[in-house]
């Protein structure tokens, strides 16, 4: 992966949409702001529904806080807007992992425009593994950290680069 800022070089719309699909919908109008788009906070918790639907398929199901024990929390957030959406647009959500320590995971998040076929917005994010006991970051349980390097490793090998903010990294 290339580190640049969000505005250089992001991945084509065909490149991104040949990753899984998550999230999808059309925006409802009750999603727009005054300015006649989507709402800042919708971009947001539209990227992140997309994003926890993708962490079932790396073994953390929405209910993981009460069935196991642990949860993810939000470290960091770095958003771009690259273009609006409006009423109607039909959009979805991509996911890409960058990396993973033993407690955090970075990665990017994709809001893609498919009725004008663009990117609209790019949520990179850092997100920690907790136990819910002691609400303290923890080493992820082994299965899931298989799992979300499995996942990496089938990011890793994409053929486009998906460029990152350089805002923040693993520790």
């Amino acid at each position: 992966m290339t580190s640049s800022t969000a505005a250089t070089s992001q991945p084509s719309y065909a490149e991104l949409a040949a990753l899984p699909v998550y999230a999808a919908r059309s925006v409802p109008a009750a999603f727009e702001d005054v300015n006649g788009h989507l709402n800042i906070r919708h971009y947001v918790g539209i990227s992140s529904e997309g994003l926890d639907e993708s962490l079932v398929e790396c073994g953390i199901p929405q209910k993981w806080p009460t069935v196991a024990g642990s949860g993810v929390f939000t470290a960091e957030h770095h958003m771009s807007y690259l273009d609006e959406l409006r009423t109607g647009d039909k959009i979805s959500v991509r996911v890409r992992l960058v990396g993973r320590s033993e407690r955090a995971v970075h990665v990017l998040v994709y809001l893609l425009d498919d009725t004008h076929e663009r990117l609209s917005y790019v949520m990179e994010e850092i997100f920690l593994h907790v136990s819910m006991e002691t609400r303290r970051t923890a080493p992820w349980p082994a299965d899931v950290a298989a799992k979300i390097d499995e996942r990496l490793a089938e990011h890793q090998a994409l053929d486009f680069d998906s460029p990152v903010s350089g805002s923040m990294a693993l520790r």
